[in-house]
């Protein structure tokens, strides 16, 4: 056995098939020569996968970034990455190389990357296939804040919810911004909206590698959390709210705050996506009475 693992080893150092693994925080945990170099690693470096993104992005090289808006491009990115079990697309290098990629998932969060080369494959139908790749990518994001819309988080609940079946736990947790009417009627439209970004960029920062986290409408925000349980996920709600109680978005009025509230609900077997999500709006809602700012669990 670890003959063929030393093989393996060897024959994907060699390959020119560019080869990754990044662990479930998304940091680099191996690499073979190929992917180091289309992308600027150093050889004994294991860099973040955001960070590595940002680097080379200020340094105008390895992936192609079409934007002005860096945060805004990770964001909307990071809330599609490792979010199912398989996810193939195409890429460019700034180089000029043109690469398929593939991200397969394993249950414990880890991902294998491969890309192949594919410059010379089908050139003339290139920009076919990147508008074919935007449209998805449209289909499956908010539009106003770059986060999952509500048609690709309510996919992610039923992943989870198959987990749960299966022996596992995981938790979903319903946001709700308080009194965002109010927000909207004092402040005017534009500065909501800018409260709904501030508030995916704010939570955002928390959101781990596995979970989902999306805009279902309005001022409600959903976050999945597969593989974790109801205590480690009132916990991380409480971080998420604490942050938002210390934000002041709005620059022509800097003694403007907000706040959020939160229900809880963790998975049962017996569950279907409605059941899961009722429980948790039901918490919401008792969170809502009982003063608002605060998390409850189902």
């Amino acid at each position: 056995m670890d003959e063929m693992i030393e093989q393996l080893l060897h024959l994907s150092a060699t390959s020119s098939t560019l080869i990754a693994v990044y662990d479930a925080e998304d940091r680099l945990r191996y690499a073979n020569d190929a992917f180091r170099s289309a992308y600027f690693i150093d050889p004994d470096e294991t860099p973040l996968w955001p960070d590595l993104m940002r680097r080379n992005f200020t340094l105008g090289r390895g992936t192609v970034i079409r934007t002005a808006d860096f945060d805004g491009w990770l964001r909307s990115t990071q809330s599609r990455r490792g979010k199912i079990g398989y996810r193939a697309f195409e890429t460019d290098l700034t180089d000029g190389r043109w690469l398929w990629m593939t991200e397969t998932m394993h249950k414990n969060g880890w991902m294998l990357c491969i890309a192949s080369d594919i410059t010379t494959l089908r050139a003339d139908g290139r920009s076919v296939r990147q508008d074919r790749d935007q449209a998805i990518k449209a289909s499956q994001t908010d539009e106003l804040t770059g986060i999952a819309n509500r048609r690709f988080v309510m996919a992610r609940i039923d992943d989870m919810l198959t987990g749960a079946r299966d022996g596992g736990v995981g938790c979903l947790a319903v946001f709700d911004i308080d009194n965002f009417k109010l927000i909207n009627d004092k402040h005017g439209h534009d500065a909501g909206d800018l409260v709904l970004r501030d508030f995916a960029h704010r939570l955002h920062q928390y959101v781990r590698r596995t979970d989902c986290f999306g805009r279902v409408g309005g001022e409600e925000f959903v976050l999945v959390m597969p593989g974790t349980a109801q205590q480690d996920a009132i916990e991380l709600i409480e971080r998420m709210l604490t942050t938002i109680r210390f934000s002041r978005p709005l620059t022509n009025s800097p003694d403007f705050g907000y706040t959020c509230s939160a229900g809880i609900a963790a998975c049962l077997e017996t569950d279907s996506a409605p059941d899961l999500y009722r429980r948790a709006d039901q918490a919401l809602y008792a969170a809502k009475l009982s003063g608002r700012d605060r998390v409850r669990a189902a």
